[in-house]
């Protein structure tokens, strides 16, 4: 799964990125030192993962992953082909779903492109150019299909009129939401790869002192971001807390009063946006965590760990983490009868202890 980081140039999105991958970018006070997206893989947090590991005494642990493509500065004109937007809005396109970083911090040695920090403009800006594109993209396929829709095709008159509804939207300036689509609708669009309907996580790009001041959007910026999620933090010091060991990071977050890095806020709603979930395996030789999508059965669990153990399932030995951890061993599990055999119609939960049979 892929989390694109979207905005305007010089708002922080390649400093988030190497916070979020500690890949090393180049990163400038000037627009579009990105041109080609830089990719990188995060690491989901999970401290279940060190009990468990502990427990079996595991000779390693590997945490769940989650991919990050560092997208180049969107500008106003992007969907007509300023600052190279077509290619940007390209790279979009790709992507699972949009870590949108909104610049609200003041600092005047830090270029804004439009010389005035205003988030919910800038918001306003980026959604206007997805909008146009997707208008774009609406109105080709609304032709292709038009001689389909003369000959009364079923399939093709039902698309026009979602075609025409989510024009409808996008002309009022709304972006269209899953949620409030058919399934069907929701098929249709996913098709098409439209921009806007790709889930949304704002990430609000702070200074040190808002961050220890409870800085809070004001009512303007709560109102463009639309009821979407959104998480505060500040990328410079986010990455300056990277650099750290983990005693130091923790005492440094300690000091500013800090209960978790915002990384690990991005990682997690990023994940929740993406709706999956994780099950855990563990062992002598490693615990793991395994993502895969809510409401999966226990065979799509297993094609996880490898498409064998879809195709051959038999059963699955399951224990919740807690339950595994009270009990402390696979052994003493299996004697209190909290190991449950599991079959292909289970529903695997989040936090599932798993040992697939095949």
């Amino acid at each position: 799964m892929k989390i694109g980081i979207v905005g305007l140039p010089n708002v922080g999105k390649s400093t988030l990125f190497r916070a979020l991958t500690k890949k090393q970018i180049d990163i400038s006070n000037y627009p579009f030192t990105t041109i080609e997206p830089n990719v990188g893989i995060a690491e989901v947090p999970d401290a279940r993962l060190e009990k468990l590991g502990a427990i079996s005494h595991s000779a390693k642990i590997v945490p769940a992953i989650i991919e990050f493509v560092d997208i180049a500065g969107l500008v106003k004109g992007a969907a007509e082909g300023e600052g190279l937007g077509n290619k940007f809005l390209s790279h979009i396109k790709e992507v699972d779903t949009i870590a949108e970083v909104v610049r609200v911090f003041e600092n005047k040695n830090i270029i804004h492109v439009h010389n005035k920090v205003d988030p919910a403009n800038d918001i306003e800006i980026i959604h206007l150019e997805l909008i146009l594109k997707d208008l774009e993209t609406i109105k080709k396929r609304m032709q292709n299909i038009e001689k389909d829709v003369r000959s009364q095709k079923k399939e093709a008159i039902a698309e026009r009129a979602t075609l025409e509804k989510i024009k409808s939207f996008l002309e009022q300036g709304i972006l269209p939401d899953a949620k409030t689509l058919s399934e069907e609708e929701n098929k249709i669009i996913a098709q098409l790869g439209l921009l806007t309907a790709k889930p949304i996580l704002f990430v609000l790009n702070g200074s040190e002192a808002m961050l220890q001041n409870k800085w809070k959007p004001d009512d303007a910026l709560i109102k463009a971001m639309a009821g979407r999620p959104y998480v505060v933090l500040a990328a410079n010091l986010e990455d300056e807390i990277n650099a750290l060991d983990a005693k130091e990071q923790k005492e440094f977050m300690q000091s500013l009063g800090l209960a978790q890095s915002g990384l690990a806020d991005v990682i997690k709603k990023g994940y929740e946006i993406l709706n999956l979930i994780t099950f855990l395996t563990t062992g002598e030789t490693e615990t793991r965590a395994w993502t895969i999508p809510a409401g999966s059965c226990a065979p799509r669990a297993g094609r996880a760990i490898h498409s064998d153990f879809e195709e051959k399932f038999i059963r699955a030995e399951v224990i919740s983490y807690e339950k595994f951890v009270e009990a402390g061993s696979y052994a003493r599990a299996r004697e209190l009868g909290w190991l449950r055999t599991e079959g292909k119609e289970y529903v695997v939960q989040d936090g599932d202890v798993i040992e697939f049979k095949i």
